[in-house]
């Protein structure tokens, strides 16, 4: 595998300065009227931050540890994909030789691959790259609905005194009693 180290290391610089301004860009406050009811943090611009730029709609959540994991997801996608293209092309080259009738270009797997197998190859790497790809754009994607979610969730109270108590219990039903179960929901 033939790797670009100048391109890899552009990449690598991007996703760390991405990362560290998404840390250290200030939060957006939530508007805070004379009204207590009228809080507003809006699932829109959660979305649309996200849309932007990857992860920024986290920040704005202030769900910080989200960011981290999703540039790491990003950048091993990234990875699979130059690989898997990498791959397609050497055997898509090699098979271009061997069938292109002249017997002047010889590939590099003469004796080693046949006819079917480079095709095999060429094809087996042509759909890993293109899983990859659908793979980023679901991240993608997923980046966004959860920043918009997290954003509708923002003032959802989780305070400690939440619990969900179960029980056994016996139900009288038409005069027999039969085995079940109580739940209790405390807030």
């Amino acid at each position: 595998m033939k790797v670009d180290i100048p391109k890899l290391k552009i990449l690598l610089k991007t996703l760390i300065g991405t990362f560290l301004l998404c840390l250290i860009t200030p939060v957006i406050k939530a508007q805070e009227y004379t009204d207590s009811l009228s809080l507003k943090h809006s699932p829109s611009k959660a979305a649309l931050y996200s849309a932007i730029l990857p992860g920024a709609g986290q920040v704005y959540n202030k769900k910080y540890w989200k960011v981290p994991v999703l540039y790491a997801g990003l950048g091993t996608l990234i990875y699979f994909i130059k690989f898997n293209d990498d791959k397609y092309d050497i055997y898509k080259d090699a098979f271009i030789k061997r069938v292109d009738g002249d017997e002047g270009t010889v590939d590099d797997y003469v004796g080693i691959y046949s006819d079917q197998d480079l095709q095999r190859l060429k094809e087996f790497y042509r759909r890993n790259r293109d899983l990859s790809i659908i793979g980023v754009s679901l991240l993608y994607v997923l980046n966004i609905v959860d920043a918009s979610v997290d954003a509708h969730l923002f003032y959802f109270n989780v305070s400690e005194d939440l619990s969900l108590n179960w029980s056994p219990s016996l139900i009288n039903q038409k005069g027999s009693l039969i085995p079940g179960m109580n739940l209790a929901i405390k807030f």
